[in-house]
């Protein structure tokens, strides 16, 4: 499997930056998917995830009620709506991906199978 992160970039406080993975190889199985971050010189930490149903997410506190996941199966594309953004959000973005069951979800990155390359997103104040 393979993952393909794009949409990041420069934007100013407040404002939205929406980010898509698309997934390609051996995707038939049903798999749960999720977002992290890691900014300079800091660890990778958790963003939002969900499951390969959609009917369950969940969000890393700092981000709750700003960022959106979301997930196309049919295009095997997930998403990340990211409204409000602050200069605490800048960071780069990877996507993961874990075969699993589809009524789960998960937030702890160690979890995941498959990691895209990351996109870059940059919050100006």
């Amino acid at each position: 499997v393979q993952l393909q992160a794009s949409g990041g970039g420069l934007v100013q406080a407040g404002g939205s930056l929406r980010l898509s993975c698309a997934a390609s190889g051996r995707t038939s199985s049903s798999y749960a998917m999720g977002w992290f971050r890691q900014a300079p010189g800091k660890e990778r930490t958790f963003v939002a995830a969900i499951n390969w149903r959609s009917d369950n997410t969940a969000y890393a506190d700092s981000v709750k009620g700003r960022f959106t996941i979301s997930r196309d199966n049919a295009k095997n594309t997930l998403y990340l709506q990211m409204n409000s953004l602050k200069p605490e959000d800048t960071a780069v973005y990877y996507c993961a991906l874990k075969l699993s069951a589809a009524w789960v979800v998960y937030t702890t990155a160690n979890l995941y199978n498959y990691w895209g390359q990351g996109t870059q997103v940059t919050v100006s104040s």
